[in-house]
């Protein structure tokens, strides 16, 4: 037959005796997996730091983590009452798992999360009425003075035992007789737990907290290696905060990257060898990276200590070298405009618009460029060493989760000696047939002693369906509504593009 498991005040009322235990000190080591919610590159500094006067830390933290520690128990038969302290003071109660690993059948009955942590204003209000004593520096000497606290607003009003009042302002030290019961000294699980296997048993207690977030961070820098090809040496970090209101010593950290949802709530270096950075995931007990679900998994190799209010920065991978990388010049003058919120026949609507040629980096993701790994979504700042040694910072830019063998490109600036212009030389509609037609020159000026390679990005937005009747320079489709031309522009001299492209409806 099936035990029936009793509530605590039913136990109680039948007499049943009812065990209770201390805290018990961790087991195992805590295992931490964090969570991040924070877009790439947003993190202030002023999310370091906790908010003044609020002890259990920044609140708006953008992540959370997952908990898991075990710890042992003296657990007696019937109903225990265990303490389970040195948790976080942000864990939401509502995720917390129990599980025994020694008895399958024990049941946590009823759970009571208390954080009311103890402060001199809090032990203030809970003692009106009551005896405490007072010191007071006066000179160079202590005095004290015992009485019944009437009042704490502001100052402090005593009833000494003769029944003279003293209204005390300030005051060196306050003496209370104890702590009064309901107030902590940190964030306490209240377990009444029901087991019917005696004896010593591991529970492993897990809970989600908020208070914890990471993010990635990559340096490189950079070298001019020839005619638009270049080369570059890129180190990442990872940066974790703890402001979850606990502390954790020898964690087992692990970190998530990908979009999680929650409720609202050899013979050749560069082509046969193992990639450089898949070889640091595994080396010197760095970060392990693995496929998990439809995220990636980073798993480091050695223990953490992940003080509270704390900012810690992390190697992800050793810096790789060699990177074979590219420059690229863009001029993108049209994709300020946008369309297909429905047929556009406005002739005015970029007719006219000049713009700065953009300077982006490029470089492969896979083996033979030393690489081949998932890279984090994070900021990627980029320095260059000038003739006397120092690195200058030249551009940074956002880069999204990457996987291995995807292009990366970063927006480095824009180029000072290359100048573009866009207009439209020549328009007409016939509704009536439901066509339109559109000509436009794009000239761009070369001020520099060089030939220069430029990429012409064109929107195509009036409409979904398109066609190029007319072009000067070849072009290539990049997808339903985008074309590129690539042109090289002489030294010190400009050129013109000039294509037509017809509208059908």
């Amino acid at each position: 037959m099936k035990k029936q498991i009793l509530p605590l005040a039913v136990a109680s009322a039948l007499g049943l005796s009812i065990f209770t235990t201390g805290v018990a000190m961790a087991k195992e080591k805590d295992a931490i997996t964090i969570y991040s919610s924070a877009q790439p590159g947003s993190i202030s500094p002023d999310i370091y730091r906790p908010i003044p006067g609020q002890h259990r830390g920044y609140y708006n933290v953008p992540g959370y983590a997952m908990i898991k520690s075990t710890r042992e128990y003296n657990i007696a038969r019937g109903i225990n009452q265990l303490e389970v302290a040195d948790v976080a003071a942000l864990l939401d109660p509502t995720t917390v798992q129990f599980r025994s690993q020694d008895d399958k059948d024990a049941r946590v009955l009823e759970q009571n999360y208390q954080f009311d942590l103890v402060s001199q204003q809090k032990l203030l209000q809970r003692y009106l009425g009551q005896s405490i004593t007072v010191e007071q520096l006066i000179g160079d000497k202590i005095h004290k003075k015992t009485g019944e606290l009437i009042s704490a607003d502001g100052g402090l009003v005593i009833k000494d035992s003769s029944g003279g009042i003293h209204s005390i302002n300030s005051y060196h030290n306050i003496s209370f007789p104890q702590l009064p019961g309901g107030l902590r000294t940190k964030p306490t699980l209240l377990w009444s737990l029901y087991s019917d296997n005696p004896g010593k048993q591991d529970i492993e207690l897990s809970y989600q907290t908020n208070g914890m977030t990471w993010w990635s961070d990559y340096n490189i820098i950079y070298s001019e290696k020839g005619k638009n090809s270049c080369k570059m040496d890129l180190a990442g970090w990872v940066s974790i905060i703890n402001q979850s209101g606990a502390s954790y010593e020898d964690a087992k950290l692990k970190l998530i990257a990908g979009d999680v949802n929650r409720a609202n709530p050899a013979p050749s270096p560069h082509v046969l060898r193992k990639s450089m950075a898949q070889e640091a995931y595994r080396d010197d007990a760095g970060f392990e990276e693995k496929s998990f679900f439809e995220y990636h998994l980073y798993t480091l190799g050695r223990p953490a200590d992940l003080p509270n209010n704390s900012t810690k920065q992390l190697e992800l991978f050793p810096a790789i070298n060699d990177i074979k990388c590219k420059k690229e010049l863009v001029f993108d003058a049209s994709s300020q405009f946008y369309g297909y919120g429905g047929l556009n026949t406005n002739q005015g609507y970029g007719r006219h618009s000049q713009d700065d040629v953009n300077v982006y980096l490029r470089f492969k993701n896979d083996k033979s460029s030393s690489m081949g790994i998932p890279m984090p979504a994070g900021r990627i700042r980029v320095n260059q060493r000038d003739t006397d040694g120092s690195l200058e910072f030249i551009g940074e830019d956002i880069i999204d989760h990457t996987p291995k063998d995807e292009d990366v490109l970063i927006k480095m600036g824009n180029a000072f000696d290359i100048k573009g212009e866009r207009k439209q030389t020549d328009y007409s509609v016939d509704t009536s047939n439901k066509r339109m037609s559109e000509t436009f020159e794009i000239t761009l000026k070369n001020h520099k002693d060089k030939v220069e390679e430029v990429v012409i990005r064109e929107s195509l937005y009036r409409w979904s369906n398109w066609e190029i009747v007319n072009n000067s320079h070849d072009f290539s489709k990049q997808d339903a509504r985008r074309i590129h031309f690539k042109v090289k522009v002489p030294a010190n001299e400009e050129i013109t593009v000039k294509y037509k492209v017809n509208y059908s409806w």
